[in-house]
C-alpha cells in the first residue's frame, strides 16, 4: 500500500497550496499542479492560491482545483504589494482553515511562511532551485541566503528537488538535517512513453524552455554553430523575453533554416516523441522536470552541469552533462550523439529506465504525503 493511501487512512486533511505567478507555466507550476491533483485524488481537501489571473489558473480549473487569485501577490519586490499581499493570504488562510500550508517559488515562500505562522498553521516550503545557488551574483546570493536563514525559523519542513540543493541548504545555515530534506521531482506517467527511433538522416533536437534566465538558449545556437556535421534540425519550444533575441542570433550565425522556435505549447510530450535528443542549457537550476519528460519519452539528453541535473542525468549513460560555459564540451556531446543513433536510442533507454525506478510522481507523492503527516503529528 502506498503512503499517499495510508495517510488517507489516517484522517482527509485540509491543504492548502501557494505559487507566486500564474501568468506562465513552469517548472514549479507544473510540480505544484501535478502534486495539488495527486493530493486531492488521494481523498483530502485542497485550495491553490496564485498571485493573479492567468495560464496557470485556467490549467488548475481544467483540472478540476479550486484556484484563488491573490491580487497583491506578485513576483517583483514591491514593498507596498507585498504588505498587502501578506495580509491578503493571512485573510485568505483565516477564510480556508487547512490544516497544514505548502508554499512553492521564493515571494510566495516567504509571505506565505509568515502569513502562515502568523495563524498558528503549519509552514511546509518547497525550494524549486534556491535564489543564493551557484551561477547567480553574489550580491544576489548573499541578501538570499540571509532572508532564508531567517525563514527557515517560520517552516515546519524545508523540502529540496535535490540533493545538490538540500546540501547547498545546509551549508549555507539554512535550516538544519532534520528541517530540511530531499524528495526529488516526479513525473506522472503519460499515454504513451515510447520515442520512435527514426533512421532519418535530419537528427530531431529539442530544448523545452521560457526564454528568460537561467536558461541560455543563446549559448546552445552558438554551439551548434559549430558542430561539423550540419543534418539536424533544432525545436525551441517555449516563450519570453529573449526569444526575439535569440531569432536575431540564429540568423546571425546562419542557422535560422535549422531552428524552429514553436512558441509556448501545450503538447510537449508529443513534440518529445518525434523528437532524437533532448537539451536543457541553463546557468543555474533545481531538478528540471522538462529533463524528467524527456527522460519519460526515452530521450538521450545532453544539460549543464548545475543543480541536481547530476542526480537526473549520469554522465555517459543516459546523456551527458556539460560544465556551465564550457562550449567545446557541449560541442563534443551534440557532434556524438547526431553520429550516433546507437548511441541515442541506448542512453534513452537507460534514461526511461532511471525515469521508471526512481523519478515517477506516484514515488514522489507517497514521500510528501508522508511528510505532511510528519509534520502535523509533530504540531499537533
Amino acid at each position: 500500500m502506498g503512503l499517499g493511501n495510508d495517510f488517507e487512512k489516517v484522517r482527509s486533511v485540509k491543504i492548502v497550496y501557494v505559487i507566486t505567478r500564474s501568468d506562465v507555466i513552469g517548472g514549479a507550476s507544473v510540480h505544484l499542479l501535478d502534486l495539488a491533483l495527486g493530493s486531492s485524488k488521494a481523498g483530502h481537501s485542497v485550495d491553490v492560491l496564485v498571485g493573479g489571473e492567468g495560464v496557470f489558473n485556467t490549467r488548475a480549473r481544467d483540472l478540476g482545483l479550486s484556484c484563488h487569485s491573490l491580487k497583491y501577490l506578485v513576483r517583483e519586490i514591491s514593498p507596498g504589494k507585498d504588505i498587502r499581499a501578506f495580509f491578503e493570504l493571512r485573510a485568505m488562510l483565516s477564510k480556508l482553515k487547512p490544516d497544514l500550508v505548502h508554499v512553492h517559488s521564493s515571494k510566495a515562500g516567504i509571505l506565505g511562511r509568515l502569513a502562515a505562522k502568523s495563524l498558528g498553521l503549519p509552514a511546509v516550503f518547497t525550494a524549486h532551485g534556491w535564489a543564493f545557488t551557484e551561477g547567480v551574483s553574489e550580491k544576489r546570493r548573499f541578501v538570499y541566503r540571509n532572508i532564508e536563514r531567517v525563514m527557515a525559523r517560520f517552516s515546519d519542513q524545508i523540502l529540496t528537488v535535490s540533493e545538490f540543493d538540500r546540501q547547498l541548504a545546509l551549508k549555507a545555515k539554512v535550516g538544519d538535517e532534520e528541517t530540511v530534506l530531499t524528495i526529488h521531482n516526479g513525473m506522472p506517467e503519460v499515454g504513451s512513453n515510447r520515442v520512435s527511433f527514426t533512421q532519418s538522416d535530419q537528427i530531431r533536437l529539442i530544448m523545452v524552455a521560457r526564454f528568460e534566465v537561467p536558461k541560455n538558449q543563446k549559448f546552445l545556437l552558438e554551439a551548434l554553430a559549430k558542430v561539423e556535421t550540419k543534418n539536424w534540425e533544432l525545436e525551441l519550444v517555449g516563450d519570453g523575453p529573449t526569444l526575439e533575441s535569440a531569432r536575431k542570433l540564429a540568423a546571425q550565425l546562419g542557422i535560422a533554416e535549422k531552428v524552429v522556435f514553436s512558441g509556448a505549447c501545450d503538447d510537449v510530450p508529443i513534440r518529445l516523441s518525434r523528437s532524437d535528443v533532448f537539451i536543457l542549457i541553463s546557468d543555474w537550476e533545481g531538478l528540471p522536470l522538462t529533463i524528467l519528460e524527456a527522460m519519460r519519452s526515452g530521450l538521450a539528453v545532453i544539460a549543464s552541469n548545475v543543480g541536481g541535473v547530476s542526480e537526473l542525468v549520469a554522465n555517459g549513460d543516459n546523456g551527458f552533462v556539460v560544465d556551465r560555459g564550457d562550449q567545446q564540451g557541449l560541442v563534443d556531446a551534440l557532434t556524438q550523439l547526431i553520429k550516433s543513433a546507437e548511441l541515442r536510442k541506448k542512453q534513452g533507454i537507460s534514461g526511461q529506465y532511471r525515469y521508471r525506478t526512481n523519478f515517477t510522481f506516484d514515488i514522489m507523492l507517497d514521500k510528501i504525503l508522508k511528510i505532511y503527516q510528519k509534520v502535523l503529528d509533530r504540531t499537533k
